[in-house]
């Protein structure tokens, strides 16, 4: 089984995804351990609160329970200042501070009984504070130790409570804090491995891609003067086949003109075999002359500049097409019938040469027993709809122009073979030509971006079918 290939920048997709997942996986459980170490602390700060308030209100007590001892003892009013009535009072106002902020249900139970206690305790300290007596000194001293031994009792079972969720909350603080350290290294750790991931991951593709850009450079480089060399190629054959064609053009009319005079000057002398060699000669010239201005013809067709480029109308240039074959589609009692077609952006003589060599073809090849048609047939559609145009071409606009008519036609294997140079699939005999037509016609459309395809039936007829796009 073939291993799956994972792209680098699937990759780099997929880390950045794992590093925003823990980013905000850490960012969610940060702040949960935060809230409930800002809890614990909260909860921490309040039982301690409480604790010093339960103190503070109990060593109240004890400091006014100490002055009416020393006043029952000593008889002294010094004992008294501050009196019973302003210590009861700021030991109620702790109370009510205490109350505040306790909101525990049990605990607020136990503020109800110890709100019970202090009350009896307040009306004890204002009797001793004005008792005269020994035995009513000793009997409210007596009910002062009571009262304070169950208001120390309550005190201590609210503080032992206090204590309790101390020591609960002092353990949550310390599991949360010890939790926060690992958190923080492992995540750390992540973004280390995440970061030099990225960065060897990275670093990787900026040298592949500065050596992809330096091949591309190169290859371009080399293209470049691929293409001046064959620009300059082309260039030279194109002179060379001017050269070639005027230099064999002179020969061809000397002989021409010299086998005009013999047969003008001296064929009433000329045995009737020599004649007959004299005309095959002029004949053999013709077909030599028509030779070489097909080759020059192809050896310019397909060469389209920028200038020479702009949008043709069809319509008008297919008229003059067929104007120019009207004679002979006379002499085929030939008709052609076409669809309206777009405006196609192109050189318009070579669009004129390639219909005229298109229709010339039909004509040529037209069936003696019957009466000729050709029918011209257009189809708009994107590239991606034609299925044989480049990916970058998919989206453009396409004619599709289809030329078909009812001659002898051919056989469908020969379908490529029509296309190449000095091919031909009948002799000189039956039918006049050099074979250049249908491969000039190629190079025309392929210079233009665009396709042609043959299809033959025999007996019945041929098509050619032209995809060319509407903008270049």
């Amino acid at each position: 089984m073939k291993p799956m290939h994972i792209s680098v920048q699937k990759k780099i997709r997929i880390g950045f995804f794992i590093a925003f997942t823990i980013i905000v996986g850490a960012t969610v459980l940060s702040y949960l351990i935060a809230k409930n170490l800002m809890h614990n602390a909260n909860q921490l700060n309040h039982t301690i609160e409480v604790s010093k308030k339960l103190e503070v209100i109990t060593k109240q007590l004890k400091d006014a329970e100490a002055a009416i001892r020393g006043y029952n003892l000593t008889k002294q009013a010094a004992f008294l200042h501050p009196s019973m009535e302003e210590r009861s009072a700021k030991i109620e106002k702790e109370y009510r501070n205490l109350r505040k902020i306790i909101n525990d249900p049990a605990q607020q139970k136990n503020l109800d009984t110890l709100k019970n206690l202090l009350d009896i305790k307040y009306k004890q300290l204002t009797a001793g504070e004005q008792t005269n007596t020994a035995v009513g000194g000793r009997i409210s001293v007596e009910e002062g130790e009571v009262s304070m031994d169950l208001i120390d009792k309550k005190v201590q079972d609210m503080t032992d409570i206090e204590e309790a969720q101390l020591t609960e909350r002092s353990r949550l603080f310390q599991f949360f804090s010890t939790l926060w350290i690992p958190v923080v290294f492992i995540i750390s750790i992540f973004a280390i491995l995440i970061g030099v991931y990225s960065y060897i991951i990275l670093n990787r593709e900026f040298r592949l891609q500065l050596h992809v850009e330096t091949r591309l450079k190169n290859y371009q480089r080399e293209l470049q003067e691929n293409i001046t060399l064959l620009n300059k190629s082309n260039l030279d054959l194109e002179q060379f086949a001017y050269v070639a064609s005027h230099d064999l053009q002179e020969p061809l009319r000397k002989i021409s003109t010299f086998s005009d005079r013999l047969q003008v000057k001296y064929k009433p002398e000329l045995p009737a075999d020599a004649s007959q060699l004299i005309d095959r000669m002029v004949v053999a010239v013709h077909r030599m002359r028509v030779l070489i201005n097909d080759l020059l013809s192809f050896s310019r067709a397909g060469r389209i500049t920028p200038e020479s480029v702009k949008p043709v109308d069809m319509n008008q240039l297919l008229q003059n097409v067929i104007g120019d074959l009207e004679l002979a589609l006379q002499d085929r009692k030939g008709i052609v019938y076409h669809d309206q077609l777009p405006e196609i952006e192109g050189s318009d003589t070579a669009f004129h040469q390639l219909f005229l060599n298109l229709l010339s073809n039909s004509v040529k090849f037209a069936d003696p027993e019957r009466p000729l048609v050709i029918r011209i047939k257009k189809e708009l559609l994107s590239g991606r709809e034609t299925g044989t145009i480049k990916e970058d071409k998919r989206e453009e606009t396409f004619c599709r122009i289809t030329i078909e008519d009812n001659g002898i036609g051919f056989d469908q294997a020969n379908a490529e073979r029509i296309f190449l140079i000095f091919q031909r699939l009948h002799g000189v005999s039956e039918y006049k030509g050099t074979g250049i037509g249908l491969a000039i016609c190629k190079k025309i459309v392929d210079a233009h971006h665009g396709t042609i395809t043959a299809y033959g039936y025999p007996e019945k007829g041929a098509a050619f079918v032209i995809v060319l796009p509407i903008k270049q």
